[in-house]
């Protein structure tokens, strides 16, 4: 395929959505983006973003249990998880486990019953054979450790902002670093250090619509609107065309979800 402006993680379904989501739908496609996966949170959003990522042009999924909602959620929903795997591993638009991963920046989360709800997600990744769509906030080096002991064929480091080593490490797991709104800001020093000292090949572009707006609408809601720009502030980083950056991040969008290159090529005129 030739390029493809691919927003590996938007929350389309949030609330923050609701009285305009087809509109934000119609304009994000108008803006360019020709792919856009929605990780669920909890097991109450499992037929929401699978039903909606139909509706989206390149539009896909992926299902799990965020480390947010880990403590309200009940241990039958890792079953329930399981059962929704197994039910839809046949849907190519479904790419991914996900949104899954550790949060040590929130506090009063239970961090014992966040790691065994992670764990167990990692094991049922492997068993289905889905990479992973990762939280990791102040756990870089939790998460590395978890992925030793349950490996899964890769997947994307949501929103990463660790060190250069550790970008390395997951680089070395099969994952992408996603880069989105929090590289546009110029404060950011480690993340926009980071997007030019890794690889192009080894990035994603993201924009965890409704939260972590670009510079240009921070206090306001993100869409996949912003994207594009995003993109424009990597090329401008890394002193590279952005249609080669496009290009490259597409391709790696691709090559670490691969059903979502079928879900792509369907939607492509």
């Amino acid at each position: 395929m030739t390029g493809v402006l691919v927003d590996t993680h938007c929350h389309l379904d949030a609330a923050e959505f609701d009285l305009d989501r087809d509109a934000v739908i119609t304009s994000g496609h108008r803006a360019g983006v020709d792919g856009v996966i929605i990780p669920a949170v909890e097991v109450g959003n499992f037929d929401s973003v699978r039903l909606l990522a139909q509706r989206v042009p390149g539009g896909a999924y992926a299902l799990g249990i965020h480390p947010l909602f880990v403590d309200r959620a009940q241990d039958s929903d890792l079953e329930q998880l399981a059962v929704a795997l197994k039910r839809h591993c046949d849907d190519p638009r479904l790419v991914a486990v996900g949104e899954i991963g550790l949060d040590h920046f929130v506090p009063g989360l239970d961090p014992v019953r966040q790691q065994r709800f992670f764990e167990a997600q990692l094991r049922l990744a492997g068993e289905f054979g889905l990479p992973a769509i990762l939280h990791v906030r102040r756990a870089q080096d939790s998460i590395l450790g978890c992925l030793r002991r349950y490996p899964v064929c890769g997947g994307i480091a949501h929103a990463f902002n660790g060190s250069l080593q550790q970008a390395m490490a997951y680089r070395d797991l099969g994952f992408a670093l996603g880069m989105g709104g929090a590289m546009t800001d110029p404060r950011a020093l480690r993340i926009r250090r980071l997007a030019t000292q890794m690889a192009l090949e080894d990035l994603v572009l993201e924009t965890d619509a409704p939260d972590i707006s670009p510079i240009w609408r921070r206090g306001e809601r993100n869409s996949s609107v912003e994207l594009p720009q995003i993109a424009a502030t990597l090329a401008a980083l890394r002193a590279s065309p952005l249609e080669m950056v496009i290009a490259a991040t597409g391709r790696t969008a691709m090559r670490v979800l691969p059903k979502f290159e079928r879900v792509l090529v369907a939607a492509s005129p």
